[in-house]
């Protein structure tokens, strides 16, 4: 039974506010899986989905990297978030060609994204000509057939982006590169440009590799575990069982983040007894820290420990690690030496007790982990501050022991392995030789173009055609209104998909839309059930195996569509087995397992209960492959934010009812928001001294350095535990404040959590008749 999407819209008016909650998950979270989940699926299609998630034969969730254990696995392998994310993709709801019939170009550009995406799964290819008012249905030879024409006539292979969602599962986003580079360019920006970017960059840098140093049974190995710049109640919600496995074994667990996030407070694991009773308190410590301010934290920290160590010599540093495997060590002991204390506690708001207590507790330990995500990342000194949080470790010989480590907590669920499966722009002469060699290409190798410089690209005219591999671009990225019209600048926009976004509405001059089939579905190709693979955020490779119909006999995988595109593109002649590719993807992982390193013999240990897990010279034998051969001290000057009078440092974030850019619910039940989502969370202090009071709507200006504002109406001010001069509002809504620009330096990721922004009282403006 198919069934319609909701008629109405979000009413931001029927917003309301109550006291943030204290504990996360627990009976609660239980009720709102099952409930969005019938709501989406039926009774019967979601006690069957739910029961395959992440499950050794079953299907790995859409939703975050977060790693499965590597013994027993519960009877419930996911989180509320997950079950959101699988009522989503695995919604009987449909967006048909009649939909499309009904509802114009102009109709559907007005919606939100929330209403877009619960309209439900496309069900057949779609295409918008120039001059036309509605997208129309296609046959997928007509829209291989216009693409393939369209590519041809530009006048390089470099005018064409070829954009990549983290969902995409290693044997397309292995293909698809290969499409990218045999066509002659590499363009392949894609999502991790926009959140890890930075780990990447300072994590090569440091030790070798850009990955996190970790695994999940680490977690219960360590004695203290610092999660900074991270939320993992509502990104990762599985974590919290990690760390309550610490919490068991001893470990303290300190959280640094400017909002206290309900999750990292307490926590009600409902497949435990605690979970119905008293539930567990996770963090010891937390330091709610200002915005920009993690790297003060980490060299005051690292200047704590040289003086600890001075006081008792040998019993802080790790010589023995530090002498044999690092490199840049009197450099960095000079830098932090020199640091102001004064001058760490003004940027991070912290007491020097807090300082010092936390200083303690990384001396004592005898195996740290430390956690990030976009709270670091997104920073304009964001590399340079995890290569601060990496030197902690370095001092303390925590890399390549166990339960000690970095443990970057990537978001979508493949985002690593599109990486590694050659997803960058940027990828390095071993890989394109060794793609070379297998397929008698030759790989392009200048540089291409990451998502910042692909916006750049578009608006400037250089580049004509936009091909995205699911995801939601127009909605992940920043600068809405130069990003808006750099996409409708393109002669030719195609998206993968498999539900509607804003992505579908903000088109070139002729768009597609391509409906493939998700994680969830069963995906036969040549009469035989195939299954793909992914990356979790700790470098293990599993298989994901779909079992529902898919809605519309029209969905094509998203292998077949790279496959059936290339045969278009380059005819029958091409030297790679497109064809055979398609019809069987134990094939396409042979080629891998000859390419890609540290994948050989892939088909025999994916398929392992547990699958494998890919090599990590610092993490396995303590080997640093950098220019020096060791592990690298960074060595920074210092960089924070304060505060310009009457303005404040914005960090945009998600709901707890949202992944990334989807939006599953109005209802930010940890923070107490419901029914709404333009709020911006503000210090009482701050919006007395500004003049506003609890309640009132305003408008959020952002301000950049070249004098340029961006602006965001109506947006309702609530009073909220957040450092002074600090605010926190909810994307994509606010992506339009975050200037093109304003990047990281070194990674070029967009600097979502780091936004100047002043508040002017909403003036409404009623509409003329």
């Amino acid at each position: 039974m198919h069934r319609n999407g909701p008629k109405q819209d979000i009413d931001e008016s029927a917003l309301t506010v109550t006291a943030p909650k204290e504990q996360a998950a627990g009976v609660t979270a239980v009720a709102v899986a099952l409930k969005r989940g019938i709501e989406e699926m039926g009774v019967l299609r979601t006690a069957r989905t739910l029961a395959r998630v992440n499950q050794v034969h079953g299907f790995d969730c859409p939703g975050c990297a977060w790693p499965e254990p590597s013994g027993h696995r519960r009877p419930a392998e996911f989180c509320e978030n997950g079950a959101k994310a699988v009522a989503e993709e695995a919604t009987l709801r449909t967006v048909t060609p009649e939909f499309f019939a009904a509802h114009s170009i102009e109709d559907l550009a007005g919606k939100s994204g929330y209403w877009l995406g619960q309209q439900g799964r496309l069900t057949h290819p779609m295409v918008l000509r120039p001059g036309d008012t509605h997208y129309s249905p296609i046959e997928w030879a007509d829209a291989y057939r216009l693409i393939a024409e369209q590519l041809r006539a530009l006048e390089s292979p470099h005018e064409a982006l070829f954009y990549t969602s983290g969902r995409t599962a290693n044997e397309t986003a292995f293909l698809y590169q290969l499409l990218v580079r045999s066509f002659g360019t590499n363009n392949l920006p894609d999502c991790s440009n926009m959140c890890h970017e930075s780990s990447g960059t300072a994590l090569t840098s440091s030790i070798g590799i850009g990955k996190g140093s970790v695994t999940i049974d680490d977690f219960s190995a360590a004695d203290l575990i610092i999660v900074a710049g991270q939320n993992p109640g509502t990104n990762h919600p599985r974590m919290l069982s990690a760390l309550g496995t610490a919490k068991d074994n001893g470990a303290k667990v300190i959280a640094v983040n400017p909002l206290p996030e309900t999750g990292l407070l307490g926590f009600r694991d409902p497949q435990t007894v605690k979970g119905f009773t008293t539930g567990i308190s996770i963090a010891d410590d937390f330091l709610q820290i200002r915005l920009g301010g993690d790297m003060a934290l980490f060299q005051g920290l690292g200047k704590l420990l040289f003086e600890a160590e001075d006081r008792a010599p040998g019993t802080v540093i790790d010589r023995a690690f530090v002498d044999a495997h690092t490199a840049g060590f009197a450099e960095y002991e000079k830098q932090v030496r020199a640091v102001d204390l004064g001058v760490v506690e003004e940027a991070t708001g912290l007491t020097r007790e807090q300082l010092d207590r936390t200083a303690e507790l990384l001396a004592a330990s005898k195996s740290t982990i430390i956690c990030w995500a976009m709270g670091l990342t997104q920073q304009t000194h964001g590399v340079a501050t995890i290569q601060e949080a990496t030197n902690l470790l370095l001092l303390r010989g925590m890399i390549g022991k166990p339960g000690a480590g970095v443990c970057p907590v990537r978001g979508h669920s493949n985002v690593q392995g599109d990486r590694t499966m050659g997803i960058w722009e940027k990828m390095p002469e071993p890989f394109l030789a060794a793609l070379d060699r297998e397929f008698g290409i030759t790989s392009p190798r200048e540089h291409g173009f990451d998502t910042v410089d692909a916006i750049r690209a578009m608006r400037d005219g250089k580049a004509k055609v936009f091909f995205g591999m699911g995801g939601n671009f127009v909605s992940a990225t920043p600068d809405t209104e130069v990003t808006e019209a750099a996409l409708r600048g393109c002669a030719l926009t195609v998206q993968v998909s498999t539900k509607l976004n804003r992505s579908h509405v903000v088109h070139g001059g002729t768009a597609l839309i391509l409906p493939t089939l998700g994680r969830t579905d069963l995906d036969v190709q040549g009469g035989t059930k195939q299954q793909v693979s992914v990356e979790d955020s700790m470098s293990m490779v599993h298989l994901s195996t779909g079992r529902l119909q898919p809605v519309s006999d029209a969905l094509r995988s998203e292998v077949a569509i790279v496959c059936e595109l290339a045969q278009e593109l380059f005819g029958a002649d091409h030297p790679v087995p497109w064809d055979e590719f398609r019809r069987d993807y134990d094939r396409i992982r042979d080629a891998i397992a000859r390419v890609v390193p540290g994948c050989a013999d892939y088909n025999a240990k994916v398929r392992g209960r547990n699958g494998f897990q890919l090599p990590h010279p610092p993490r396995d034998a303590r080997e640093f492959r950098t220019s020096t051969g060791k592990a690298n001290f960074g060595v920074n000057e210092l960089s924070w934010l304060p505060v310009p009078p009457g303005r404040l440092i914005l960090q945009t974030m998600r709901s707890h009812d949202q992944y990334n850019t989807t939006i599953y619910g109005l209802d930010d039940r940890y923070r107490g928001v419901h029914g709404g989502r333009k709020v911006v969370l503000v210090n009482q202090d701050d919006i007395a001294e500004m003049g506003f009071v609890d309640g009132e709507l305003v408008d959020i200006v952002s301000e950049w350095t070249d004098g340029t504002e961006r602006r965001v109406t109506g947006f309702r001010v609530v009073g909220y535990s957040t450092p002074r001069g600090n605010a926190a509002a909810y994307y994509p809504e606010t992506n339009p404040l975050v200037p093109l620009d304003h990047v990281a330096a070194r990674s070029n990721t967009p600097v979502s959590k780091a936004v100047t922004v002043r508040l002017e009282r909403h003036v409404h403006t009623p509409v003329r008749s």
